[in-house]
C-alpha cells in the first residue's frame, strides 16, 4: 500500500497527475442567464436533435437516468406536461446519461412508454457541458437560448403552476 502511494505522488510530481486528474468532472455549471450550451444526440429513432435548431421555441432539457428512482417518479408528470404543451412553442427533450442507455432505456420504455423525445448521451458529452452530477436536473432554455431555470430535483411539471408558468414562456 505504501509503494501504491509512493507511485501516486511520484506521478503527480513528475506531472502524471493529468492523467490522474483529466477524469474529474468539470465544475463548469450552466446556471440561469447563461446562454444554454448547444449540442447534437440522437434520439431512440436514430434521428439527430441539436438544440439550437430549436431556437424560438422553450425547450426543456432535462437529465435524468433509468436507475435513478426521483428520475422515474417526474417522468408521469412529465408526460402529462408534454401533452398539456402539445400547441405550444415548446419542446420537451429527455437526455438519458447511461453509459449503457442505449441498452437500458429500450426496456425501460416497453414498461413505461413515453411520447416525448428520449435523447442518448451515453459518452457524458452534454452532461459534463451542463456541469450535471445530480439526477434529475432540468434547464428551461427560453426562446432566445438562454437558460431560464434551472431545477434540481423531481418536480411536478404538470402541476397548474408549472404549465402556467411554461405557457407563459412559450407565449411570450
Amino acid at each position: 500500500m505504501a509503494k501504491l502511494a509512493l507511485i501516486v505522488v511520484l506521478l503527480v510530481a513528475i506531472g502524471g497527475g493529468f492523467y490522474i486528474y483529466s477524469n474529474l468532472p468539470s465544475t463548469t455549471t450552466v446556471v440561469a442567464g447563461d446562454l444554454a450550451p448547444d449540442f447534437t444526440v440522437e434520439d431512440t429513432k436514430g434521428n439527430k436533435v441539436t438544440l439550437s435548431a430549436l431556437r424560438g421555441k422553450v425547450v426543456l432539457v432535462n437529465f435524468w437516468a433509468t436507475w435513478c428512482p426521483p428520475c422515474i417518479e417526474e417522468m408521469p408528470s412529465m408526460e402529462r406536461l408534454n401533452k398539456f404543451m402539445a400547441k405550444e412553442d415548446f419542446v420537451m427533450l429527455a437526455i438519458n446519461t447511461e453509459k449503457d442507455g442505449r441498452t437500458v432505456v429500450p426496456n425501460f420504455l416497453k414498461k413505461s412508454p413515453y411520447t416525448f423525445p428520449i435523447l442518448y448521451d451515453n459518452q457524458g458529452t452534454v452532461q459534463q457541458q451542463y456541469g450535471v452530477y445530480k439526477f434529475p436536473e432540468t434547464f428551461i432554455v427560453g426562446k432566445d437560448g438562454t437558460v431560464v431555470e434551472k431545477i434540481i430535483g423531481p418536480l411536478d411539471w404538470s402541476s397548474p403552476k408549472t404549465v402556467a408558468y411554461l405557457k407563459g414562456l412559450a407565449k411570450g
